[in-house]
């Protein structure tokens, strides 16, 4: 079973309006806040529990710290890049199978 051209169509424009969305929610901040820092909860906690309590110690540090930020960075991509190879690959497979199981009964 063959997808029609208006189907196509219309799926290759919705492609279009979401890349266009994804890369408007990466920009705008940019331009709106110029020069801002982008940090992380981790900075944003670290300062409120301090604010807080200044005495306050922590009784947990962590078991492997990276040498740079930049290292930090790139391990933190790789986290978010291998999770969103694995969530990728489930919904393909399901797709996949869904596809496979109704054209199984489309052609009894």
């Amino acid at each position: 079973m063959q997808n029609s051209p208006a189907k196509k169509s219309s799926s290759s424009k919705l492609t279009i309006i979401l890349l266009l969305l994804v890369l408007a929610i990466v920009v705008v901040p940019q331009i709106i806040q110029k020069g801002a820092e982008f940090g992380g909860a981790d900075g944003e906690a670290e300062t409120a529990i301090t604010e807080i309590n200044p005495d306050y110690e922590p009784w947990f540090s962590s078991l492997f710290e990276p040498a740079s930020g930049e290292i930090e960075s790139l391990l933190f991509a790789s986290q978010a890049a291998l999770g969103a190879g694995i969530v990728g690959y489930y919904i393909g497979t399901t797709r996949t199978k869904k596809k496979m199981r109704d054209e199984k009964y489309d052609n009894r």
